[in-house]
C-alpha cells in the first residue's frame, strides 16, 4: 500500500513540475510575442492559465510570416510538443480499419478508417489541411476552422514555410498569385505529431452545386494521394475538405471523398498502410460510415 502511495505521489510531483514548466514557457512566450507584435505590446493577459493560452494562440494567429528569435522558437517548440503529449497523441495502431470497426464490406476496408476527433493529435505520415488561396493559415484569433487549428498546433514555422512557398510562386507568376483550387502542397509538420502537412484549397460553394465544383473537390483528394505516393507517405488523414467555411454539402463531399480514394487505391493500394477520414461532427461520421458499408 505504501509503495502504491509513493508511486502516486511521485507521479503527481512529476506532473506538477511539468505543469510549472509549461506555465514558465507560456509566460515567456506571451511576453516575447507581445513584444514582437508591437501593437499588443501592452496587452494585459491576467493570471488564468487558460486565458493566457488563448492570448498566446491569438498572437500566433495574427502574426505575419517572418523570422523570430531562435530562443523563442525553441521554447515555443518545447511548449507545443509538451502540449501535444498532454492532449494525447493517437497512434495509427490505435485506429481500427473499417473492416474491424464497422464490419465494412468496402473493397479496401482494411486500408480505410474513420476517426472522430482532433486531427492535430494524429501520429501519421501526413494530415490534410483545408487551406485558403492565400496559403498562410487563418489570421482570425482562435477561429474554429481546421486551418487555424493546424497552424496553432504546428507553430509559427508552418506559416513561415507557407510564406516562402507563396513568395516563390509570386516571383514566378506575379504578386497577385493565389493558390489554385485542388492542388496539393507539402510542408513539414513541425510540432504536430504528424510528419507532414499537405495543404489543399477546396472549392467554395457560393450558390448551387455544379459539376465543376464536384470536380475541384475530387482533384483535392486525388492530388493529395498523388503527393503521398510521390513522397512515400504511407498513412494520411483527410479532414472534411470544403464542408465548413466553404459550404460544400456534407453528404456529397463524403461521397466524392470515398469514391475518389477508392478509385485511387485500385492502382495504388500497395503504397498505403492507411487512409483515414477524420471527422469532427457526428453527421459526418454517420455519412462516412454509410459510404463505407
Amino acid at each position: 500500500m505504501s509503495i502504491r502511495m509513493s508511486n502516486r505521489e511521485e507521479t503527481e510531483k512529476t506532473s506538477d513540475q511539468s505543469r510549472n514548466k509549461q506555465e514558465e514557457r507560456l509566460d515567456y512566450l506571451l511576453n516575447k510575442f507581445k513584444e514582437d507584435s508591437v501593437q499588443y505590446r501592452d496587452l494585459e493577459t491576467g493570471e488564468d492559465y487558460d486565458e493566457k493560452r488563448k492570448y498566446l494562440r491569438s498572437l500566433m494567429n495574427i502574426r505575419m510570416p517572418g523570422p523570430m528569435d531562435e530562443d523563442v522558437v525553441r521554447v515555443q517548440d518545447e511548449f507545443l510538443t509538451e502540449e501535444a503529449k498532454e492532449k494525447g497523441i493517437v497512434e495509427l495502431k490505435d485506429i481500427p480499419a473499417a473492416e474491424e470497426q464497422y464490419g465494412s464490406n468496402h473493397p479496401y476496408a482494411d486500408k480505410i478508417s474513420i476517426w472522430q476527433g482532433d486531427i492535430t493529435r494524429l501520429h501519421v505520415g501526413a494530415i490534410v489541411n483545408a487551406a485558403n488561396s492565400q496559403m498562410l493559415g487563418c489570421f482570425v484569433p482562435c477561429h474554429g476552422c481546421i486551418d487555424n487549428a493546424i497552424h496553432s498546433a504546428a507553430g509559427i514555422e508552418l506559416r513561415e514555410a507557407c510564406g516562402h512557398y507563396m513568395n516563390r510562386k509570386r516571383m514566378r507568376y506575379g504578386r497577385r498569385y493565389e493558390e489554385p483550387t485542388g492542388q496539393a502542397v507539402l510542408t513539414a509538420g513541425y510540432n504536430l505529431p504528424a510528419e507532414y502537412v499537405i495543404h489543399t484549397v477546396g472549392p467554395v460553394v457560393g450558390g448551387y452545386l455544379n459539376e465543376e465544383l464536384r470536380s475541384d473537390l475530387k482533384n483535392c483528394y486525388m492530388n493529395v494521394l498523388k503527393c503521398c505516393v510521390e513522397h512515400r507517405i504511407r498513412s494520411v488523414a483527410f479532414c472534411c475538405i470544403s464542408t465548413g467555411e466553404f459550404h460544400f454539402p456534407n453528404a456529397e463531399a463524403a461521397r466524392i471523398a470515398v469514391e475518389t480514394v477508392t478509385e485511387f487505391l485500385k492502382e495504388y493500394s500497395g503504397e498505403f498502410d492507411r487512409v483515414i477520414f477524420n471527422v469532427f461532427k457526428d453527421i459526418d461520421k454517420e455519412l462516412y460510415e454509410k459510404e463505407l458499408r
